[in-house]
């Protein structure tokens, strides 16, 4: 307890000794600009011990006459001890210092020192400079440089600076005009621009551009880099070589002796084949090789016009382009340069391209609802069951005239509710028939084809029967024999669906749509054969993937109102109703089609989705097992095996012999063979 406090005295003397230091060596400032005005003459001792900063500053600020505005986040405790009287200028330069070991930067106006913490000072209007600077050696001031860099790429003097910049800091480099920018404290800067000049040396090295004529550029490298690698490296300079695909070129940098050596070895693997030409044979895996021969001919053609034109003597052979489906091979006979051109092409063809899965949801839905009232009348006049007056409506005019019978028919004779009255005995008949009748008929057709296709490949599905309609009736035969005959033709009746995917940039999905219902209608008055009916859409849209989108929406609404009546008698108010037939029949029709394209990126993709629809039908089994059937057994049941199960091949096709197709360790099969010709 007694050291705490002796430790806590001793503190508050040496606080007091440093203000007394201060206020005895201190002048009134002037007013003025941020410079400092104190004679430079006056000296004094910096001392403090864990004071807080805030009471630095003000002691800095009295001393020095500059005004600081303060962030609010520098705070913290200072220790400063010194044993020797420094002046305004030293001080300041202390302070700097101070400042940069608790991580806050100083940053100079025309009126004001802003004093503000270091991530942030580079961000901040501080000094730039361009040329020598002229802040003293170890000043800590916050400052960006531009250094100029002249022998040698300033990018490659980023990764070898980058270490000895701190955090806070900040180095790039302007490709341009070859220049370092360095945010830093003033100090580290200096040192930076030390060691650039130590590196910036002019060396008299030289980048080469080698052009080949038969061998490729790439195939020089790899050769060339295994034997550098391979070799003693005794030397303190090496050389260094790129390939440029593009022209076919070898870039040769390094010392003058070195370049020598390579360009010779170059010379001598640069040279053509013994019969001027190759035949090369490339295994496809996912492009199919008679549809790329076209293409690669036509390119062929194009690259041996550019190689005729600039003088290249390899262009003068023979290039030949063949497919082989048998095992879906390209077998190419073409120039090392034009070959190598092909290749490129070849690479970026061969792809696998993904999937698209459509789901469709098509749903019909009409409904069709009648409505009839109205009387008929007949009399007989003659007592012979036949009658001489008849007013006969609605679609069946002469079922009135069966209650004339003798006996009279008690069957309905038209559809809905019949009501006959009348006298139906005697000589004189009379016979009113009342008919009342109200329909409703509804139909629902709902399907849900899905469809999986490879991107910009038309797909199809028909789900439907194969209906016969009748096209003509013959005869045919002697005299005394006949042979009659008829002519059939069979058309699909049902749901037809086509599509085809293009994957745009992103996730959306371009769809071209032809979809079709057709079925079976109820035999129309005046009909020979069946009539079958029609809804087609045929469209264009764009989808998201994933999302959904309808296509379609009604089609039909249709009211027909029909009403028959007896001239003049029909017209009666209220009695007139005994001499009308009136009838109301409404048809409406709605055919929507909804559409989600899902595009199967990779296997995994296409492997759940499957494994989702397996799973989904084998559950439906699954529940009507448990049900069971009657009249089967249990075992009888149909069931779909275990989607693990599933995918693993049966024993007589994994033998020791044959890598299996799930074997992750078998060897790829090669995709390119070159022989000689």
């Amino acid at each position: 307890m007694r050291g705490k406090l002796n430790k806590g005295i001793g503190r508050s003397l040496l606080v007091g000794l440093c203000w007394f230091s201060l206020i005895a060596a201190n002048t009134t400032p002037q007013p003025g600009n941020n410079k400092s005005v104190a004679p430079a003459r006056q000296e004094m001792t910096l001392n403090f011990a864990d004071a807080d900063i805030r009471t630095v500053i003000e002691a800095v600020a009295t001393r020095t006459g500059r005004n600081f505005i303060i962030d609010p986040r520098v705070k913290g405790k200072v220790t400063v001890i010194s044993q020797k009287a420094m002046d305004a200028n030293a001080l300041y330069e202390v302070f700097l210092s101070v400042l940069k070991v608790h991580g806050f930067a100083a940053i100079p106006g025309r009126y004001a020192t802003k004093l503000v913490p270091e991530v942030n000072a580079k961000q901040d209007a501080i000094e730039t400079i361009t040329g020598k600077s002229h802040y003293t050696d170890g000043s800590d001031a916050f400052v960006t440089q531009v250094v100029e860099v002249k022998h040698v790429n300033a990018a490659q003097l980023v990764p070898i600076l980058r270490p000895l910049v701190p955090q806070r800091g900040h180095l790039a480099a302007y490709p341009a005009s070859n220049v370092l920018i360095i945010s830093d404290s003033a100090a580290n800067i200096a040192r930076l621009i030390t060691i650039v000049g130590r590196i910036d040396q002019a060396t008299g090295d030289e980048i080469e551009v080698i052009p080949l004529q038969y061998a490729s550029a790439t195939e020089i490298v790899r050769v060339i880099t295994q034997l550098e690698g391979g070799a003693a490296k005794s030397k303190s300079k090496s050389s260094k070589v790129i390939a440029d695909e593009r022209t076919n070129s070898v870039l040769l940098g390094g010392a003058v002796a070195s370049r020598l050596r390579i360009r010779a070895l170059i010379g001598h693997l640069d040279t053509p084949m013994d019969t001027g030409g190759s035949t090369h044979v490339v295994y496809l895996r996912n492009a199919v090789a008679k549809d790329l021969v076209s293409v690669l001919t036509g390119i062929s053609k194009s690259v041996a016009a550019s190689q005729a034109k600039s003088g290249m003597s390899a262009a003068k052979g023979k290039i030949t382009i063949q497919a082989d489906e048998n095992t879906n091979a390209l077998v190419i006979n073409a120039p090392p340069d034009v070959f190598r051109s092909l290749r490129s092409v070849i690479q970026k063809l061969d792809i696998r391209r993904a999937q698209v899965l459509v789901e469709a949801v098509i749903a019909e839905v009409s409904s069709d609802a009648s409505t009839e009232l109205g009387v008929q009348w007949a009399a007989d006049g003659a007592a012979n069951n036949n009658p001489v007056g008849l007013i006969g409506f609605g679609s069946n005019p002469t079922a009135v005239a069966s209650l004339l019978a003798d006996p009279p028919v008690t069957t309905p004779v038209s559809s809905g509710f019949n009501l006959g009255v009348g006298n139906f005995s005697g000589g004189n008949k009379v016979a009113a028939l009342i008919n009342a009748m109200t329909s409703d008929t509804s139909l629902n057709i709902l399907s849900t084809p899905t469809l999986v296709t490879l991107d910009n490949e038309e797909a199809e599905i028909v789900v439907g029967k194969n209906v016969p309609f009748l096209t003509g009736q013959y005869a045919s035969g002697g005299t005394g024999t006949v042979n009659p005959y008829s002519t059939i033709e069979r058309q699909d009746v049902g749901l037809t669906l086509k599509i085809k995917p293009q994957i745009n940039e992103g996730n959306a999905v371009k769809l071209d749509v032809e979809q079709e219902v057709s079925s079976i209608a109820d035999s129309a008055a005046g009909g020979v054969d069946l009539i079958t009916k029609k809804r087609s859409i045929k469209t264009s849209v764009i989808i998201d993937d994933g999302q959904i989108l309808v296509l379609g929406g009604l089609i039909e609404d249709v009211l027909r109102e029909k009403e028959e009546r007896v001239p003049l008698l029909g017209d009666i108010p209220i009695l007139g109703w005994l001499f009308r037939y009136n009838s109301v029949n409404t048809e409406k029709t709605n055919l929507m089609v909804f559409l989600q394209p899902t595009i199967l990126k990779d296997a995994a993709f296409s492997a759940k989705v499957t494994h989702d629809k397996y799973t989904y039908l084998r559950n439906k089994q699954l529940a009507i097992a448990e049900r069971g059937v009657n009249f089967v057994d249990d075992d009888l049941t149909p069931l779909l095996p275990d989607i693990k199960d599933f995918m693993v091949l049966p024993a007589p096709y994994q033998d020791s012999k044959t890598p299996s197709i799930n074997d992750a360790s078998a060897p790829p099969p090669a995709m390119e063979m070159n022989t000689s010709e």
